[in-house]
C-alpha cells in the first residue's frame, strides 16, 4: 500500500488492483491504421553538458519500439513525443530515424518519420527559401532510409510567415520535390505555443481551408494528414472534405475513441502519443473492430480516456513526462530520467493521480513493480512509506 499525495497537503492510501493485463491476439488488426508516437529513453549514466546532444539509451529505446510493433502498431518516429523540439534536435533525431528504420526493416515493423527544420539555429530568422531547403534536407534523409516523411510544423516558418500563401509556398516546394508521398502534421498551439496562427490565421477554421487547399493541390503527393488540434468537430469536418487519396490521422488524445470509431461517413486513422502507454489495450480494441464488436471496442478504450485527459492536461506539451513515467512503472526502462530533465515538468500529485487512473484503466502490467518504483519516487520526495 502506498501513501499518495493528493495536492492539498493530504496523503491518500492506495494499492494496485492486481488485475490481469490485457493481452491482444498476436495476429494484429486490419480495420484501422495505428501509429504510436513513441518516446525516447535517456541514458542516465552518460555525462553531458548544456547544449550538447542528449545521451540516449539506444537499446532501451529500440526495445520499446519492438514492444509497439509486437502489438501490430506502427511507430511514428522522431516526433514531439520523442521530445523533438524540447531537447532532441536534428543531430539526435537523424540517428534515431536511421536506427529505427534499420530495426523496422529487420523485424518487419511499420514506421513513419518526422521532418522539420531544427537543424537551423533556433533564435535566427530565415528566409522561406532557406526554411524549404531545411525541410528538403530532412525529407531526403528520411527517404534515403526508405521511410515516409511527416512534415511537422516549423517554428522557423511560424516566426516569419503571416499569410496562408507564405506558409503554403514553402510546403509546395517541399512536396513537389519529394520522391514519395509525404504526410502533413498540423500541431496546435496547445502542444507548442510557438505555432499559434500557423497556416496564416488565428481562426482554426480558416486555417483548415488553407490545409485542405494544400492537400488538393498536390494529388497523389500527400497521403496523410495528422491533426493535433484537440478539436473533434473540426477534425470530422476536415475528414469529410479531404481528397480520396489522403487519410486523416487523428492526433486528438482527448476524443480519440469516437474519432477512430467514426460514423457512417468515415473514420480517422490513429497517430497518437497516447498509444505509447496504452498499446496492448488499443490493439485489443482494434481487433474488436475487426470483429465488428463496437461494444468491446468501447469497453476497452473508454476506461483509458480519463487517464489520457489527465496526462494531456494543461500545459499539454508536458504530456511526455507522464508517458515516460508510465514506461518506468511498467518496466520498459530502469529509471525515471528524461532528456533535458523533463521528468520534473509534472508535479508529484499529478503523477500520483496518473498512476491511479492508469491502474483503473488496466494499464499497469506489473503491479508489484509499479508499486515498488512509485514508493522510491515518493520516498525521494520525503514521503515515507510503510
Amino acid at each position: 500500500m502506498l501513501k499518495l499525495p493528493t495536492g492539498d497537503g493530504d496523503l491518500q492510501e492506495w494499492s494496485p488492483s492486481q488485475r490481469a493485463p490485457t493481452t491482444p491476439a498476436p495476429e494484429g488488426f486490419v480495420s484501422r491504421i495505428a501509429y504510436a508516437a513513441a518516446h525516447v529513453v535517456a541514458d542516465p549514466t552518460a555525462d553531458t553538458a548544456p547544449g550538447a546532444p542528449p545521451p540516449i539509451d539506444w537499446e532501451a529505446t529500440l526495445e520499446f519500439r519492438r514492444h509497439l510493433w509486437s502489438h501490430g502498431l506502427g511507430v511514428a518516429e522522431a516526433m514531439d513525443t520523442a521530445q523533438r523540439g524540447s531537447g532532441v534536435g536534428w543531430e539526435t533525431a537523424s540517428e534515431l530515424i536511421s536506427r529505427t528504420a534499420r530495426e523496422a526493416n529487420r523485424v518487419g515493423g511499420g514506421a513513419v518519420y518526422g521532418a522539420m527544420t531544427d537543424q537551423l539555429r533556433p533564435s535566427q530568422r530565415y528566409q522561406p527559401a532557406e526554411i524549404a531547403a531545411a525541410y528538403r534536407e530532412q525529407v531526403s534523409f528520411i527517404e534515403e532510409q526508405g521511410g515516409t516523411a511527416i512534415l511537422m510544423c516549423s517554428r522557423h516558418l511560424a516566426a516569419v510567415a503571416s499569410t496562408p500563401e507564405e506558409f503554403t509556398g514553402v510546403y509546395d516546394d517541399v512536396i513537389a520535390t519529394s520522391s514519395r508521398p509525404v504526410w502533413i502534421h498540423w500541431l496546435g498551439a496547445a502542444f507548442d505555443p510557438a505555432l499559434a496562427g500557423y497556416w496564416g490565421s488565428a481562426d482554426p477554421r480558416q486555417a483548415a481551408e488553407t490545409v485542405l487547399g494544400l492537400l488538393k493541390s498536390h494529388p497523389g503527393k500527400v497521403s496523410g494528414l495528422k491533426l493535433s488540434l484537440l478539436d473533434a468537430a473540426l477534425e470530422v469536418s476536415m475528414r469529410r472534405r479531404m481528397p480520396e487519396d489522403a487519410k486523416m490521422f487523428t492526433g486528438d488524445d482527448l476524443d480519440f475513441v469516437d474519432l477512430i470509431l467514426g460514423d457512417r461517413e468515415g473514420h480517422s486513422e490513429a497517430l497518437l502519443g497516447i498509444l505509447d502507454p496504452i498499446a496492448p489495450v488499443a490493439a485489443a480494441a482494434f481487433q474488436a473492430l475487426d470483429r465488428g464488436d463496437v461494444d468491446a471496442y468501447r469497453s476497452l478504450l473508454e476506461p483509458t480516456v480519463p487517464m489520457s485527459r489527465h496526462l494531456f492536461s494543461e500545459p499539454t506539451y508536458h504530456y511526455k513526462t507522464g508517458i515516460v513515467f508510465l514506461a518506468y512503472l511498467n518496466g520498459f526502462q530502469g529509471h525515471f530520467r528524461m532528456v533535458s530533465g523533463a521528468e520534473s515538468a509534472r508535479s508529484l500529485p499529478h503523477l500520483a493521480r496518473l498512476l491511479v487512473l492508469a491502474d483503473d484503466a488496466g494499464l499497469i502490467s506489473r503491479p508489484d513493480l509499479a508499486e515498488h518504483r512509485m514508493s522510491l519516487i515518493l520516498e525521494l520526495a520525503g514521503i515515507q512509506q510503510g
